[in-house]
């Protein structure tokens, strides 16, 4: 079973979100939230599986939550936001979280996603992330964080960092490549550890703000 936790100070929200969640049988949502505080108390007391979090909440708001509860590696958090111009979504990835989803997202979407997060994948439109990130950084692709932090990565792993950022699956890097979907992974895996991120979401971010990919690169 998924074990999730509800975080949102809208009690609608949370009881729509239970209904759909409650109908699949391999998730059960153990408990809700209306603030960000109260969040990470429960998450730690506990332990889901997936926070399924609100951004923009009284109290603590959803990113503070999302970083507290990932660097306690308490649970992963999926944060949902109203806007997908939202800078509080774009924060919640830099701290932590797994992925966001729109609130109007359909409910098959919403049980994929959590499915995808609970199994250890990162849930990230790359669509939505590019807009996100375009705004925040601009159309020239200004710089947030130092290149030099992708010196440690080999030609092949900056390559596979820049199909990854444009949204591509490990099947389509290898396809791309010529690679086996295998070495893909490896790569994959040997990327996030030599910059120390905690997903492809994270991965994402970095390869975004570093310039290495610009917001208007296909």
């Amino acid at each position: 079973m998924i074990r999730v936790l509800l975080v949102d100070d809208q009690e609608l929200m949370r009881m729509g979100f239970r209904m759909v969640l409650g109908a699949q049988e391999d998730i059960d949502v153990i408990g809700e939230a209306a603030d960000g505080l109260d969040a990470v108390q429960m998450a730690d007391k506990l332990r889901p599986d997936v926070v399924l979090m609100d951004v923009r909440m009284p109290v603590l708001d959803g990113v503070e939550a999302t970083k507290r509860i990932t660097e306690a590696d308490t649970a992963k958090v999926l944060v949902m936001t109203t806007f997908d111009m939202d800078e509080y979504a774009l924060s919640a990835l830099r701290n932590g979280a797994s992925g966001f989803l729109l609130k109007d997202t359909p409910p098959s979407d919403l049980v994929s996603a959590l499915r995808a997060v609970a199994s250890g994948d990162a849930v990230v439109s790359p669509s939505v992330t590019k807009r996100l990130l375009g705004r925040f950084l601009g159309d020239g692709g200004g710089e947030l964080r130092d290149a030099g932090v992708l010196d440690v990565l080999t030609e092949r792993e900056r390559e596979v960092l820049v199909l990854i950022a444009k949204g591509l699956s490990n099947t389509e890097i290898a396809r791309k490549l010529f690679l086996s979907e295998a070495t893909v992974k490896t790569h994959v895996g040997r990327i996030l550890a030599k910059l120390e991120l905690r997903d492809r979401v994270q991965a994402v971010v970095l390869a975004y703000e570093t310039g290495l990919v610009r917001p208007g690169d296909a």
